[in-house]
């Protein structure tokens, strides 16, 4: 917008310039002074009205070289912003459509502030396929530079949902500043898919967990909470959330804490942990066992039967992990 005004201050400074010098010059109102300097510096030119005087005639030919060419400078770069402007952004939401509509198991992120940034920085690195939803001019900017694929709009909209491919999202997660937000986003989303796994943020409130679970939400993070059991936590037991940090993040030291499904065609399935190999072939340890049927098993024994859609929360190395990932 501003370049724009910078563009159309000059022309303002001729409209004015020009009729003073007519109306000086030539004696003519300030009303025919401007039509005959907008028809002078647009090269219109009709002929019912022209200077008179050798002096009009020569501020003519002043106006004209000075006018006429930054007319046309002026119009071109409005012309060429508006058009290209406008082909980059409608080939952008082309590409951005085509994107969205390959999209499957993605993840939707509603709100890209500092929580919903630190999301997807985390679901890139570990090459998870998202799609962000933030209605703010500015933030849209920023997306864009990075890279992800984005959708601009309000995220409690079914339309937005929708187009945003929640029918074959595998979770949504809603971030957005405010709890109401989040409610709104949360029964919108489990009314457009009753099986998607939702992650909605709280603001601690007393009560207003309840009410996002009751809402549909499957999961309720508190991010309040959460930062003042980890610095309790950092007092109280220093060494473990040591260790938990390095597991979970030390990837560039080959360190590597994951989850790992069980399926049917899964070599070790139906057999023992000791007898599954993990431990000899893959130097894996397996620190729990997640069933959807009973509570997690911590420390799982030697004798403990890996089943069929078993979740194994194993920990080793990297290297390990991603071959052993290839097997299932």
């Amino acid at each position: 917008m501003r370049k724009y005004l910078l563009f159309i201050a000059p022309l303002l400074v001729f409209l004015v310039i020009g009729p003073a010098g007519y109306i000086f010059l030539e004696g003519t109102s300030f009303l025919d002074g401007l039509y005959l300097t907008i028809i002078t510096i647009s090269t219109v030119g009709y002929g019912d009205i022209a200077p008179t005087t050798s002096t009009g005639r020569l501020f003519t030919v002043l106006l004209i070289f000075s006018g006429v060419g930054y007319v046309m400078y002026m119009f071109t770069q409005i012309t060429e912003a508006m058009v290209e402007g406008g082909l980059q952004r409608f080939v952008e939401r082309r590409k951005m459509h085509k994107k969205m509509t390959r999209l499957h198991d993605h993840y939707i992120i509603c709100g890209f502030g500092r929580i919903g940034q630190e999301i997807c920085s985390i679901l890139r690195e570990n090459n998870r396929s998202f799609v962000v939803i933030e209605n703010n001019d500015e933030v849209i900017r920023e997306i864009d530079q990075l890279g992800y694929i984005e959708l601009q709009g309000d995220a409690s909209d079914d339309d937005i949902l929708l187009e945003a491919g929640i029918k074959n999202a595998r979770g949504l997660v809603a971030v957005v500043s405010t709890d109401a937000d989040n409610l709104y986003i949360t029964l919108t989303a489990r009314g457009l898919n009753p099986n998607l796994f939702i992650l909605t943020r709280s603001s601690g409130t007393p009560g207003v967990a309840k009410k996002l679970r009751r809402a549909g939400a499957t999961k309720v993070i508190s991010p309040y909470s959460i930062g003042a059991h980890r610095m309790a936590q950092l007092i109280v037991r220093p060494t473990v959330v040591d260790f938990l940090d390095l597991a979970m993040q030390a990837r560039e030291l080959g360190l590597c804490m994951e989850e790992l499904l069980v399926t049917a065609h899964t070599s070790f399935v139906n057999t023992t942990l000791m007898k599954s190999g993990l431990r000899s072939k893959y130097d894996i340890i397996v620190v729990a066992i997640k069933r959807p049927d009973i509570p997690m098993i911590f420390n799982p024994g030697p004798n403990t039967e890996i089943q069929e859609n078993d979740i194994l929360i194993v920990l080793g190395d990297n290297q390990q992990i991603s071959a052993l990932e290839k097997t299932l």
